[in-house]
């Protein structure tokens, strides 16, 4: 594991409410836990029961070669926003090509129903892609991230916008270029972007997500100005594309794709000055984005914390997306359901407005699904709600 640089501290943000006075401090990680193999009972096989399953953007269709690339999230009114690349020449991604759009659809009624795609409003002289959506719940407000390039092939420096939605998604705001803010003069030409999918608010109101610097690691960046200005966080090494999740004890993960068969997990206990990593076998992975999410946790008032990962469980190959329950902090993991045995590559989870689950992933590269089930289905009817579910 390599050395990690953690530029700004959450603590020191709140304190004095400025990001002008932040220090850089150098931190030497400790040597990685490694476990030896992958146990039998973490190749998940037992099929999950959906409550729903649909196509929502289906390759060849509306003038694009291939939709892949799925992120969805849930407002604060209950509406659901999912997000995918339009890819219009080719399944190529962002670097090759630059005929790439960002486009969405919504639901008002649990994923039921879903409003006809619409295209992002973006910068007409580039393509856009890896969509990732962050909800502030202090203010409703909803952002998405994407990576930008230039026409020009020969252009090889990527950009990272920004828009905003004050309206759950419905209308979106001019696209904002805030690459300067996270990413210094020296990582200009590098190959760098955002992580697909999602980022979070953290409990003190932080907003908190990461971008790849490829080969290098993971740069996590941050705001506390409700996303009006942004700044670069720490840095977490080995890694490749990340999900951040605050958990229930208020510790801060980073969970990664690395290399095949396994995954990577930073952990920090002290709002990210100091982070530990270790191997993460519990989690099989064919190196392929994944998702994960606090679902509930007992200070909020729940009987019990959960954590919710979902990702293609195959050692290799991108197939068999299944979705397991931790309840200890990803210390453990169930030993999981499979919502879909084939191809399945991407995938993004969101919590409805009944408190079942809503994931959208990648069947292959023909479409992108919504699936929608629940906590007893996850479980085998071993753990339910006791509570009414309460939207952030």
């Amino acid at each position: 594991m390599r050395i990690r640089n953690c530029r700004l501290c959450p603590t020191t943000f709140l304190a004095i409410a400025t990001w002008s006075l932040f220090g850089f401090t150098s931190l030497l990680a400790e040597k990685p836990l490694t476990s030896t193999s992958i146990t039998a009972n973490e190749q998940a096989k037992e099929p999950l029961e959906l409550s729903d399953s649909k196509a929502l953007f289906v390759s060849g269709t509306e003038g694009t070669h291939t939709y892949r690339i799925p992120a969805i999230i849930t407002a604060m009114n209950g509406d659901l926003i999912a997000a995918c690349d339009a890819r219009r020449k080719s399944a190529a991604d962002l670097k090759p090509q630059r005929s790439i759009d960002i486009v969405f659809r919504r639901s008002f009624d649990n994923g039921l129903n879903w409003t006809p795609t619409e295209l992002l409003e973006q910068v007409d002289d580039g393509g856009c892609s890896d969509p990732s959506l962050l909800l502030d719940a202090s203010t409703g407000n909803i952002f998405c991230f994407y990576n930008y390039m230039v026409r020009d092939i020969a252009n090889q420096e990527f950009r990272f916008y920004v828009q905003k939605s004050s309206d759950h998604g419905k209308t979106w705001d001019k696209p904002i270029d805030f690459t300067d803010q996270v990413a210094g003069p020296e990582l200009k030409n590098s190959f760098k972007f955002v992580t697909s999918g999602r980022g979070i608010q953290t409990r003190d109101g932080m907003l908190l997500h990461n971008y790849v610097r490829v080969g290098k690691g993971v740069t996590l960046f941050a705001s506390l100005d409700h996303g009006n200005t942004w700044k670069s966080f720490c840095d977490v090494s080995p890694g490749d594309e990340s999900k951040v999740v605050q958990l229930h004890d208020g510790s801060l993960m980073v969970n990664s794709r690395i290399v095949p068969g396994k995954r990577f997990v930073h952990r920090s206990s002290d709002n990210g000055l100091t982070w530990k990593g270790s191997d993460e076998l519990h989690l099989p992975d064919p190196q392929c984005n994944a998702c994960i999410l606090q679902y509930t946790s007992q200070r909020d008032g729940y009987s019990k914390d959960r954590l919710i990962f979902c990702n293609a469980a195959s050692i290799k190959g991108r197939k068999n997306l299944a979705a397991r329950i931790s309840y200890d902090g990803g210390e453990s993991w169930s030993e999981g359901r499979v919502i879909d045995p084939g191809a399945s590559a991407y995938s993004e989870i969101t919590i409805l407005r009944d408190g079942s689950f809503g994931v959208l992933y990648e069947p292959g590269h023909s479409e992108i699904r919504f699936v929608r089930f629940t906590l007893e289905a996850l479980t085998g009817g071993a753990d339910k709600l006791q509570e009414t579910y309460r939207l952030p």
